[in-house]
């Protein structure tokens, strides 16, 4: 599968402090990106330097096979982008809004096929209401329409779902991994909402200070050998009794009330299970926890 984007070495710093810090990374076509980090960790100021805003102080990016330095005006030709809060026209209407981005992008489309890109944003009812009359989350929905609507290969979005509802986000999520899948559109995904990106990214990378911390698919880093068991029992005294004398006391690594947290590999769980049926250990839930909070918080903690 082809990279749409690669990041190799890259380092901004602010007088001392250094934001990125030696950052690589690579992004498939087709494939929604999860781009992951702790406030300040470095996620905007790398979207700013992938999309011009700020000079890298070393380092290089090229997307579309090509380096962005030497091809800036070709390469942005191709990219939409939503960078933290729309950069909207708020006295105009929506559809005016939508024109100007498709204007500035050296298109000419009809009016006709701006209301169909405002209508897959669920925005086509308030078309013509002035962007200052919108909710933060219209103005983000209104925000992915402008950066769609001259048909970019790469997408960036730097926390799309800021402002929006639960349904908001259900439907920004839909929409993303429509676009990729459905429109084999690339799309790199800055989000605090990890439960959504583990719903959407197809990889991810982790960052901490400025440094990548692990990078890889969703499926494999979030499935390991080795996973978190959860067990919720109210014989919780009996089975901290029992676990002393058995090989899983090695495995314990957490209990609080009725709940215990072991690690080792899930394909035991049925044999643990039934140990613990044998033993007269009432049951009420079993099964692994790993998740994309769990493991974002293992790797970023110090």
């Amino acid at each position: 599968m082809t990279n749409i984007l690669e990041v190799r070495g890259l380092t901004k710093r602010f007088n001392e402090f250094r934001a990125v810090d030696d950052l690589t990374f690579s992004v498939k076509k087709g494939e929604v990106y999860g781009f992951l980090g702790q406030n300040g960790a470095g996620k905007s100021t790398t979207i700013r330097m992938l999309m011009t805003l700020i000079e890298p102080d070393s380092g290089e990016i090229e997307i579309f096979g090509k380096k962005l330095a030497k091809n800036r005006k070709e390469i942005l030709r191709n990219i939409g982008a939503v960078i933290e809060r729309p950069d909207l026209y708020k006295y105009l209407t929506a559809i005016e809004n939508l024109r100007i981005f498709a204007t500035m992008s050296g298109i000419k489309v009809s009016d006709k096929c701006l209301m169909e890109q405002l209508d897959t944003v669920g925005l086509a009812a308030r078309a013509k209401s002035k962007v200052r009359t919108y909710s933060q989350g219209m103005k983000q929905r209104l925000g992915l329409a402008c950066a769609l609507v001259h048909n970019p290969e790469l997408i960036i979005l730097d926390e799309p779902t800021n402002g929006l509802d639960p349904q908001g986000i259900a439907d920004m999520r839909n929409k993303i991994i429509q676009l990729s899948k459905e429109e084999n559109k690339t799309l790199l995904v800055s989000s605090h909402l990890l439960n959504e990106m583990e719903m959407m990214a197809d990889s991810m990378i982790i960052i901490n200070k400025g440094k990548k911390i692990i990078e890889g698919k969703v499926s494999e880093l979030l499935h390991p050998e080795v996973s978190v068991i959860e067990l919720k029992t109210p014989s919780h005294h009996s089975l901290s009794e029992l676990i002393g004398k058995t090989e899983w006391a090695s495995c314990l690594k957490m209990h609080s009330g009725d709940i215990f947290r072991f690690e080792f590999n899930k394909d035991r769980i049925s044999e643990f299970n039934k140990q613990l049926v044998l033993a007269g250990i009432e049951v009420n839930s079993l099964g692994p926890v790993n998740s994309l909070e769990q493991f974002f918080l293992s790797q970023t903690q110090e």
